[in-house]
């Protein structure tokens, strides 16, 4: 009997494996200023000296107003182009660091579905400092 572990997970199978290990998938890049998503082919496929250097991220231009486009992750799904608060909320939420890059068998975890949402997941997931953690340490002293 083999294990396979994965994203925190057992599985009892080494026959099942991530979606993404065994293909290459195009990238989906977002213009939040067109509100438009384009799928380019992943770095690893680009010729070596078009790559980017280790650590760096890739440079895609949009090709309608010629802006920096951002590098969403596999899983990104787009809303549509007139869903003015969905495109607000997927910026922010990029702005603040999260992205849609998983490594295929999880999903990328919870992001929050409206835009009146988004600003109390950021908190949410934010991490304490240590005065932080020990300001609500007493706080929950005080309280008790």
């Amino acid at each position: 009997m083999r294990f396979w572990r994965g994203c925190g997970k057992v599985w009892l199978e080494i026959k099942i494996m991530c979606r993404l290990a065994e293909h290459t998938y195009k990238e989906p890049f977002a213009c939040f200023d067109c509100r438009k998503v384009f799928k380019q082919i992943s770095r690893w496929e680009l010729p070596q000296h078009q790559r980017p250097a280790s650590g760096q991220p890739r440079t895609v231009l949009c090709p309608q107003c010629r802006r920096p486009l951002a590098d969403m992750g596999r899983d990104f799904k787009a809303p549509r182009s007139a869903a003015v608060k969905q495109w607000a909320k997927v910026k922010i939420l990029f702005e603040h660091g999260f992205n849609f890059y998983s490594c295929g068998c999880c999903g990328p975890g919870y992001r929050p579905a409206q835009l009146r949402e988004v600003y109390d997941f950021i908190t949410s997931q934010q991490p304490l400092s240590d005065g932080e953690r020990l300001l609500k340490k007493f706080a929950a002293r005080q309280a008790a």
